[in-house]
């Protein structure tokens, strides 16, 4: 079968995504037993979720003006040496807790440069394929998940934090390896002012009718997904009956749905309409959600739910894929990075308010009200997809183009589909 992996070059960004989302999940699993473990203090635990959200929201112009204006590859490359960087300091003490939160807050920005370098790159090494190759990336996000949070909380459970930051470092050293040779890319454009930069990526978003309701249906499902961060152990813990073992399985099988669904968009749904991925991606998503918050009324069976969140995992990766694809093809080549970066700071901002607006309102209003709130969200947004952005996807609309500089010698200025 077809699949843009047969591409050495897509081939090897892949493989470096995945060891370095594998070491990601591993520190981001750890970290919160560990800080548990020491403080068992719930409120601290959740300090280092923050920690790993809002360095997306600060860093937004930087990553993007990073990912339009260097040499992907190479800054690929820099972040991952400098993930390991941040994250030595742990293995000379393990105790201190404004460290570990300077640490979990280093490694998440620069995380939010390597997203938007790495999916600008999509469409430059995946020419005309980027439905599949975000497929296969979003395939690899599920193995490193799978991966990562294994590994993180048997080595924190047996070897202690120690264990777990020598095999983070080690697998952004192999991510560094993988990414050494160089492939074919082209030269990023370097006259604009860092902050004018940045502003002309902006713009983009403001002249495509697309791109701003891509970034409103972000919106409402990062709202969500807030939300869900902080409601679900309750309703695990609550309806369900389960404990702390439960929880971790339920997160964790979601991937085993997503790596199913990220195999068929790489090869059998590779022509599959980006717009109608998001839109009705996230349509089965919250329907399915909608679907577990209510089951507890007929059954509390835990198998039940194991079906319902390998489930869950496969229109996850559809919408995300789609999502990724779409702006990958509406934005302007030289402000794609720049564009991706807005989107993830949306993403991170609605996601912190949907935390903040779930622990505020659980209380006065009860957990399942809001469980609901949570998918009727995602629904909200899928239909803003499927009325309106399937729409406008198969309407003639001009690319926005940022002005690209008189010497810019990048050969992907002509308008892609």
């Amino acid at each position: 079968m077809p699949t843009p992996l047969r591409n050495p070059a897509f081939a090897r960004l892949w493989a470096a995504g995945m060891f370095a989302e594998t070491a990601e999940w591993m520190l981001q699993v750890a970290l919160p037993l560990h800080i548990y473990a020491l403080t068992g203090s719930p409120a601290a635990t959740a300090a280092t979720m923050v920690a790993g959200v809002l360095p997306a929201v600060a860093l937004s112009p930087l990553a993007g003006v990073l990912a339009d204006r260097r040499n992907r590859r190479t800054l690929l490359a820099a972040v991952c040496a400098g993930q390991a960087a941040v994250a030595v300091p742990l293995l000379v003490t393990a105790t201190n807790l404004p460290l570990i939160y300077l640490v979990m807050a280093l490694q998440a920005g620069l995380a939010a440069v390597f997203e938007p370098a790495r999916s600008a790159l999509v469409p430059v090494l995946a020419p005309g394929e980027t439905t599949a190759a975000n497929g296969a990336l979003g395939a690899g996000t599920c193995v490193a998940r799978l991966a990562g949070s294994a590994l993180g909380g048997v080595l924190l459970g047996f070897a202690g934090l120690g264990a777990v930051v020598a095999a983070y470092a080690g697998a952004l050293v192999v991510a560094i390896a993988v990414l050494v040779p160089r492939f074919a890319e082209p030269r990023p454009a370097r006259r604009a002012p860092a902050l004018r930069a940045w502003l002309d990526g902006l713009t983009d978003i403001r002249r495509d009718t697309r791109l701003k309701l891509v970034i409103v249906m972000t919106a409402l499902m990062s709202a969500g997904q807030g939300m869900f961060v902080v409601l679900f152990v309750l309703f695990v813990n609550g309806p369900l009956g389960r404990g702390e073992a439960e929880t971790g399985l339920l997160r964790g099988v979601q991937a085993i749905g997503g790596l199913a669904a990220g195999l068929v968009l790489a090869t059998l749904a590779r022509n599959a309409a980006p717009a109608r991925l998001f839109g009705w991606g996230t349509v089965a998503f919250g329907v399915t959600a909608a679907l577990i918050w209510n089951a507890p009324a007929v059954t509390t069976a835990f198998g039940v739910y194991i079906g319902l969140f390998i489930a869950v995992g496969v229109p996850a990766v559809v919408l995300n894929t789609g999502l990724l694809s779409v702006v990958q093809t509406i934005s302007s080549p030289e402000s794609t990075g720049r564009v991706l970066s807005t989107g993830f700071a949306v993403q991170a901002l609605a996601q912190v308010a949907g935390m903040l607006g779930a622990g505020a309102l659980v209380g006065p209003l009860g957990l399942t009200p809001l469980l609901n709130l949570q998918a009727a969200l995602n629904l909200v947004a899928g239909a803003l997809g499927v009325v309106w952005l399937v729409r406008r996807m198969t309407t003639v609309e001009p690319c926005p183009t940022s002005t690209p500089p008189a010497t810019s010698t990048s050969p992907t200025t002509a308008t892609r589909r």
